[in-house]
């Protein structure tokens, strides 16, 4: 799936069936992923069926599948240039005002 072409429902959707493909290969009921996580079975259903759900719940799953690693540069700030990381490297706390043409 091409996430750029995507809707963000569409987007959900994947996830949790991404979610569902990893929870099947290492063999667990919803019940035990659901316990692992510290969610409710409900929930995870949910979310496996249609990406629905908070972060909170996004993560707990992520973690108790052994996913959290893989997902560490996720938004990582990829400069494009020596001076992009020269300002990227002094930590701004808010964004610039932008120029009027």
């Amino acid at each position: 799936m091409h996430f750029n072409l995507a809707t963000s429902d569409e987007i959900a959707r994947e996830f949790g069936n991404r979610m569902r493909a990893h929870r099947l290969a290492e063999n667990l009921q919803q019940s035990e992923l659901a316990a692992r996580a510290g969610v409710s079975e409900r929930a995870l259903r949910n979310f496996e069926r249609s990406g629905r759900g908070s972060l909170d719940l996004f993560l707990r799953v992520a973690m108790a599948l052994g996913l959290i690693e893989s997902m560490s540069n996720l938004f990582e700030l990829k400069p494009k240039s020596i001076k992009a990381m020269e300002r990227a490297s002094q930590n701004r706390q808010r964004a610039r005002r932008r120029q009027s043409d």
